[in-house]
């Protein structure tokens, strides 16, 4: 099968630790040795979260007093895809050396009137306090949200049109590649009306969306999205949670999930199924062959028949 993995900022970084290069080596390397057994039998394709470390080179360049002004993010998030990119590269060919593996950088196509230009919701970088969060953002010119019991910034986060890429990814899957790719969600790039050139603007694309175009292009079997929950949950972080274990994209299109955290993994998921008429898989990183065989986390159908005898969330 050919198979679309997205891994989660959990992946590499996980809530309270320090964001030292050894620690998120570290978690790669697991994170590989789960997906490497999957790589064995099945065309893979990677794509992976980059907000932890968008936000640390920011905060690093806004710091830096050779610079007259930070680097913009969408030179940021070229950096991480290739930092991320080089540290995963590594995992996978000590773990399939037999097996060609290639590191992509790669641009998504974004609207220069997305309103979330003006509304950011992204959230990047490290968690602060409250008042620590309001001085940066005063100093900094940052706009700052509540990610549970901290503070971080937010940005523009554009909804993805195309992968300029994905021709490119498509020939290196088909030559039997392991290929990492659509980092962070890709580059936010904006197509010249005029000249049609293209040219980086400052937002971090939500890289389960991206995940899902990688996935339509390439027609993949199935979708995972890895993160660092069981599965998608019916009212969530109240007494009453229930985990889904499947339904179809329309039932969950009638819940309501957070925007900050599952929202974008549903909402993902929804969209390559309504695409392909295929299957999505969300759920812990740690589970990634039990996801696939369906035996763990919440699967996502286009419809009731896709799946009999399913039980109704």
């Amino acid at each position: 099968m050919r198979i679309v993995a997205a891994l989660g900022g959990n992946a590499l970084l996980q809530r309270g630790e320090r964001p030292a290069a050894s620690i998120q080596r570290h978690h790669v390397d697991d994170a590989v040795a789960q997906l490497a057994s999957i790589a064995r039998d099945h065309e893979l394709i990677i794509t992976h979260g980059n907000g932890p470390q968008v936000g640390l080179l920011a905060v690093e360049s806004a710091n830096d007093p050779e610079l007259a002004q930070p680097y913009p993010l969408d030179v940021i998030g070229a950096q991480t895809q290739g930092m991320i990119g080089y540290w995963l590269l590594q995992a996978f060919t000590s773990a399939l050396p037999d097996r060609p593996v290639v590191a992509l950088v790669t641009r998504t196509i974004v609207h220069a009137d997305d309103p979330s230009f003006e509304h950011p919701t992204k959230f990047v970088g490290l968690g602060y306090d409250e008042l620590d969060a309001r001085r940066l953002a005063a100093a900094r010119g940052w706009t700052i949200a509540q990610d549970g019991a901290r503070w971080r910034r937010v940005v523009a986060s554009p909804e993805p049109y195309a992968i300029v890429e994905s021709s490119m990814i498509q020939k290196l899957a088909n030559d039997g590649a392991i290929v990492i790719c659509a980092g962070g969600g890709g580059i936010p790039v904006v197509r010249d009306v005029d000249d049609g050139r293209l040219s980086g603007v400052e937002g971090v694309i939500d890289k389960d969306l991206a995940t899902a175009l990688v996935a339509h292009h390439l027609k993949a079997d199935v979708m995972l999205i890895l993160t660092d929950v069981p599965g998608v949950y019916r009212d969530y972080g109240t007494p009453d949670q229930q985990l889904i274990r499947m339904a179809t994209a329309e039932e969950l299109r009638a819940m309501s999930f957070s925007d900050g955290s599952m929202g974008p993994k549903v909402e993902a998921a929804c969209r390559f199924v309504e695409s392909m008429g295929t299957r999505a898989v969300i759920g812990q990183l740690d589970d990634a062959e039990d996801l696939l065989e369906g035996t763990a986390g919440t699967t996502v159908v286009l419809d009731a028949q896709t799946c009999p005898g399913r039980k109704t969330p």
